[in-house]
């Protein structure tokens, strides 16, 4: 089992590939070395606690140990959080669970339950879910480790509304996953009787998809755990390196850095060739971008802007600017060795030009095919890319590509002179909001709201 990763078309070369020169590559060796004895120094003195979440057995036990004695008693589970606590949850079960999961029936499923994730407040969406449950079968899972996420709490306090109205005992239909001492969800889990599961004070958010936050969802619904961490502690092992070229997550953070700095390439695609791997981007576009989007403390605004992007479908559409566009991107794609399914293109109107030529393929082998095609390409129009390929997806691969990205992002916080664990852009929007909404303490949040520039009747069409 194993994540490789090829830089050869993200580094110049003597036939005269556009790319980062090897000389610069070579250079950022002693910068990547102080990156990662940061890294080290920030975990031992506990601030780093996504990495110590292999290690912890008995955090990986609460779900485990939860999910095992809800076999059986539920047909839906439904995630409510916002974020990270949403996006690793739907990562997970779009790459570890079949295509079409909960339209399937039950014995399709083999009696796992079906697994929802509300990662938003459109009213729409949530009273359409709710109104298809049978709410004396599901189990709402409340993912806040503040206990104050305004989506979050929102969503559970309509779901507490409907489980009362259906005479539904609270602490039989709900589980909290938070703070393990403090906060909203906490006291309410310690006043109702409410099971809670931790999330480690010193891992945020978007850094805790391999604590209850995506293992409790993930074990709820059928997928190994246990896989998922182990692949995460090996691929923590293997970044346990200051040597640059050994060290894949220094790799990625240092070369996407050094296109961004030193080449203007400031836009960052994820591109996954396979369906499987789709919502992998989704969740590193939210790590990327929040971790690094951050101002200096000298003043300077800094970050690369993470996109999502998907093979083949993207070829239709966005590869069209990455080929010719403004010369301002680097594409990761992410593939596989092989299929797990394949289809044979069947032989069928050979006498025609443009459909006798696929005949004897297979649909997998036509998707690799043409993600080294693009690869290939990018390169050929001097367009910089690097390829991730897993051996396989299953839960042992995508534990390590989560840990490795993790670390990545860590790097990448010092290396833009960042601190990649907190998120100061996104605070004045929720003062103002909380203020709008009447919360104590947010009077001068909706002052300065108030004295913001109006609407201009002369702009509004």
């Amino acid at each position: 089992m194993a994540i490789t990763l090829d830089v050869t078309n993200l580094v110049a070369t003597a036939d005269g590939r556009t790319g980062i020169p090897v000389a610069a590559v070579e250079g950022a060796r002693a910068r990547f070395a102080a990156a990662h004895s940061h890294l080290e120094a920030q975990h031992a003195s506990g601030i780093l606690g996504f990495l110590d979440l292999p290690g912890n057995a008995a955090l990986t036990a609460q779900s485990v140990d939860f999910a095992a004695k809800a076999t059986g008693r539920y047909r839906d589970v439904v995630v409510l959080g916002i974020g990270g606590s949403a996006l690793g949850p739907i990562a997970l079960r779009t790459a570890l669970k079949p295509a079409g999961w909960n339209a399937m029936s039950d014995a399709q499923r083999a009696g796992w339950p079906r697994l929802h994730v509300l990662d938003n407040v459109d009213p729409r969406t949530i009273g359409a879910l709710l109104a298809s449950l049978d709410l004396a079968g599901t189990l709402f899972m409340v993912t806040s480790k503040s206990g104050g996420t305004g989506e979050t709490m929102a969503q559970f306090l309509v779901v507490q509304d409907r489980l009362a109205s259906a005479g539904l005992a609270l602490r039989d239909h709900v589980v909290f996953v938070t703070d393990p001492a403090k906060g909203a969800l906490r006291a309410i889990a310690n006043r109702e009787k409410i099971p809670a599961l931790d999330v480690p004070p010193n891992v945020g958010g978007r850094f805790s998809v391999l604590s209850p936050v995506g293992l409790l969802p993930a074990a709820l619904s059928g997928m190994d755990a246990h896989a998922i961490m182990a692949g995460a502690a090996d691929m923590a092992t293997r970044c346990n390196t200051d040597d640059l070229l050994k060290n894949p997550a220094g790799t990625f953070a240092v070369l996407q850095w050094l296109a961004d700095t030193t080449q203007g390439r400031r836009i960052h695609v994820l591109m996954p060739y396979r369906d499987t791997l789709r919502d992998m981007a989704a969740w590193f576009v939210q790590l990327w971008a929040e971790s690094l989007g951050k101002i200096q403390p000298g003043g300077a605004s800094v970050g690369p802007t993470p996109i999502p992007a998907l093979g083949a479908t993207d070829q239709h559409s966005q590869v069209q600017l990455f080929m010719e566009g403004p010369q301002d991107k680097t594409v990761t794609f992410l593939t596989t060795i092989g299929h797990d399914a394949d289809v044979t293109i069947p032989k069928a109107f050979a006498d025609i030009e443009e459909l006798g030529y696929l005949a004897g393929h297979s649909l997998g082998e036509l998707l690799d095919v043409e993600q080294r095609a693009t690869a290939g390409a990018l390169a050929k129009r001097g367009r910089p890319s690097m390829t991730f390929t897993l051996d396989t997806v299953d839960a042992w691969h995508i534990g390590a590509l989560f840990m490795l990205f993790g670390i990545a992002t860590v790097y990448g916080g010092h290396l833009y002179g960042v601190n990649p664990l907190d998120q100061p852009g996104v605070e004045l929007g929720k003062q103002y909001t909380f203020a709008k909404l009447g919360r104590a303490g947010y009077d001068a949040a909706r002052a300065e709201f108030e004295s913001l520039p109006k609407s201009d009747p002369r702009w509004v069409l």
